[in-house]
């Protein structure tokens, strides 16, 4: 049974969380001062001194506090650093597991009061097996975080190396898209048009969508952490460059900072051109944001927060949107903003080493799918037998 943590110490790490309020969405700070120990604390404190990137330090944030909310329902004690090598198994036995062997044995897997304390605390989600790629993460963030504090654990040893593998066998399963239908040019236009107001909501999503695609896909955690500090003008560009007399269009640059795929010596910053920024400048005077975060939370009467939109709220705002423009909201993420930018752009033509110094992939490999697919769906090879 997991010890009750008194309220003051919970309330104590709370504030102390707040340091991190630029970091960590302000709707888990008192999830995670639940979770977390002191030490958890210190360290998260520490890693945000040292410079560590806000959406790194954000999921080793969200990780730890899964990792100490499952310690706690799964041995009655907070996570132990270092882990012992047989905390590190359960924990994969606990998370891959066979579903034709649970089955058969109710004790096969996750425990049953295990999981109903994970989804009781909105900690888990999957009603199967977790996928192997979320444990992976997770490992690797318990592993960065036990070097951290300068101790040694036992993630590279065989034996946990033999459990995974064979653990991921045995929980095959397809891989799926985070998206699985891309928000391309068409399907964006229906959903600026269900946004197509003037309430203060609208003009947000319509700016939101926009920056989002138009700036090369940006992820979700990108756009909830954009400030009007990173907002930078530029000067006006034509809209077709070779021809002197098209219109000018206004032009900013957003800076990024490092991002999931930048080292800690990038600064990466990518383009905004015409419609994305006459929407961005329209919210940010309506709403009369001068600094802090661009995209904030607007209640029922159109007030504005102060604070940003979490990552999560930015996923649900995109289904909302696909539901008031007719599509199953089930069919696309966030995510589907990035793969519908380069879906889009192999649609038209553009190369791929120029759309990926907007959307900023770093591997061809990951960015060339989207184009390979339009390929196949535009060549002659699948026409044979039309």
């Amino acid at each position: 049974m997991a010890t009750k943590i008194p309220s003051d110490a919970v309330h104590r790490r709370a504030e102390e969380l707040d340091v991190l309020d630029a970091i960590l969405p302000f709707d888990r700070r008192d999830q995670l001062a639940a979770l977390l120990t002191d030490d958890d604390v210190a360290t998260l404190k520490y890693l945000a001194r040292e410079g560590m990137g806000d959406n790194t330090l954000r999921a080793l944030a969200s990780d730890l506090g899964y990792l100490e909310a499952w310690c706690q329902l799964a041995t009655g004690s907070p996570l132990p650093w270092p882990a012992p090598e047989s905390l590190l198994l359960k924990f994969v036995a606990h998370h891959l597991w066979d579903p034709i062997k649970r089955a058969e044995d109710a004790d096969h897997g996750m425990p049953a009061d295990v999981e109903a304390g994970l989804r009781e605390g909105r900690l888990l989600r999957a009603k199967g097996p977790h996928a192997p790629d979320t444990v992976r993460r997770r490992l690797t963030s318990w592993s960065v975080l036990t070097r951290w504090r300068g101790l040694t654990g036992a993630f590279n040893g065989p034996s946990l190396k033999s459990a995974l593998r064979l653990a991921v066998r045995a929980n095959a399963r397809p891989r799926q898209r985070k998206s699985r239908k891309a928000v391309a040019a068409d399907i964006l236009a229906k959903l600026l048009q269900a946004c197509a107001g003037e309430r203060l909501v609208d003009l947000r999503d319509r700016a939101l969508l926009l920056t989002a695609f138009a700036s090369g896909g940006r992820r979700r955690s990108e756009v909830a952490a954009l400030r009007v500090e990173d907002l930078v003008d530029e000067d006006p560009v034509r809209a077709d460059p070779n021809d002197a007399n098209s219109p000018a269009l206004p032009c900013l640059s957003i800076r990024l900072g490092r991002t999931k795929t930048t080292t800690s010596d990038d600064d990466e910053h990518v383009v905004l051109i015409g419609r994305p920024v006459v929407a961005l400048k329209h919210l940010l005077e309506q709403a009369n944001v001068k600094d802090g975060p661009v995209f904030r939370r607007v209640d029922q009467w159109g007030n504005i927060d102060r604070r940003a939109l979490t990552p999560q709220s930015i996923n649900l705002i995109l289904k909302t949107r696909c539901k008031q423009a007719g599509f199953d909201p089930a069919l696309f993420s966030a995510h589907g903003l990035r793969s519908g930018y380069l879906t889009e752009a192999a649609n038209r033509g553009i190369p791929l080493p120029e759309a990926m110094q907007q959307s900023l992939h770093k591997s061809v490999t990951q960015a060339a799918r989207y184009y390979n697919d339009a390929e196949r769906k535009q060549g002659r090879a699948a026409r044979l037998m039309i």
